[in-house]
């Protein structure tokens, strides 16, 4: 049964580029190096804004264990007044939110990220919170561009792979969210306007 929707969805929903952006310098001191060295060459990192409930260590923070059902605010979401108001647009319950950053020259090897996918009940969104022309982010082989203060439904249980090219960091928000009504009627949305690219 082929897939309800397409592999990218732009959202009806966009952001303050600039908001978003002085919430994350506000942060700048807290990334933590990503836990699967195997799948990047270069720096790639994340600052945790939702994660597992009663995880105190970064890592498993960013990394909630397989079967978790409880997620709670990191302290970094409190001192960043515009992302929880983004979280805020979201109707849908939200696992773990973090930010992710790959540095100029960095490249996240393709992968598969399983069960994240609208037909499995779990997905991920991108928010760009800082980008440039030469970040190549590749989803079943085809380019994907997205600019700062857009939201994004990427099925990322398919091959995806990241380069940065440019000479600034990359930056995403990235919401992991339970599919629910609300979620469902925002994606026809995005289709019925052919939110795809």
């Amino acid at each position: 049964m082929p897939p309800r929707f397409p592999d990218r969805l732009r959202l009806p929903l966009d952001f303050d580029p600039e908001r978003l952006e002085a919430d994350m310098a506000a942060l700048s001191a807290g990334w933590i190096e990503h836990f699967v060295p195997q799948n990047y060459d270069g720096d790639w990192s994340a600052i945790p804004l939702r994660g597992p409930a009663g995880a105190s260590h970064p890592i498993q923070m960013i990394n909630p264990r397989p079967g978790c059902t409880e997620f709670t605010d990191a302290p970094a979401l409190a001192a960043s007044p515009y992302f929880r108001a983004v979280l805020q647009h979201f109707a849908c319950p939200l696992q773990t939110v973090r930010l992710m950053r790959l540095t100029p020259g960095s490249r996240i090897k393709e992968h598969r990220d399983h069960e994240l996918a609208f037909e499995e009940g779990s997905v991920r969104i991108h928010i760009p919170v800082r980008t440039n022309a030469e970040v190549d982010f590749r989803l079943n082989g085809t380019r994907c561009a997205m600019p700062a203060g857009s939201a994004w439904y990427l099925r990322l249980s398919d091959p995806h792979s990241v380069t940065n090219r440019g000479a600034s960091d990359r930056v995403h928000m990235v919401i992991d969210a339970t599919v629910n009504g609300w979620m469902e009627a925002l994606f026809e949305r995005a289709a019925g306007q052919d939110g795809a690219a």
